[in-house]
């Protein structure tokens, strides 16, 4: 008979209790410019580029269009950012940042930096470790595919 290893040996619970923590930390950074850490994502991804559709920031942010739709309605009602329907597909939604919103950037610019210090360590350490965890994510994924395939072939 196996026993599960306790809480705090768990990778799962590791890695929520990172996500957790830089989330916090985030927050007093994120006050200071008027917003949430999800909002803070949309709008990183819009300070990168001119223009994009829900489904491609959604693809980008690996969120789902009922997470992210609340989001960009109170990002566009604090003039951030205005979403177009458009005129040759109406299922097609653009989102741009405004001129407000790209202003905004320039309120946030050290708000990495300033993270980065509070992990205690080097930037070649923080690049490691976030390369570790995209290639943990791409594995993962593949993995629940995998699962979810499995599952549907034997139904």
């Amino acid at each position: 008979m196996t026993t599960e290893p306790p809480l705090d040996r768990l990778l799962c619970f590791a890695l929520h209790s990172a996500s957790r923590a830089i989330t916090n930390l985030y927050r007093p950074f994120l006050d200071e410019v008027g917003l949430t850490y999800p909002q803070y994502l949309v709008m990183l991804v819009l300070w990168e580029r001119e223009s994009l559709t829900v489904k491609e920031l959604g693809g980008l942010l690996r969120l789902d269009s009922g997470t992210l739709s609340p989001l960009l309605k109170r990002l566009q009602t604090r003039g951030l950012l205005v979403r177009t329907r458009s005129a040759t597909d109406e299922r097609s939604v653009r989102v741009k940042a405004t001129d407000e919103g790209r202003a905004l950037r320039q309120q946030a610019r050290d708000i990495p930096q300033r993270m980065v210090s509070a992990t205690g360590m080097d930037l070649g350490e923080v690049e490691q470790l976030r390369s570790t965890l995209e290639d943990l994510t791409t594995t993962l994924n593949d993995a629940a595919r995998r699962v979810t395939e499995n599952r549907e072939t034997k139904r």
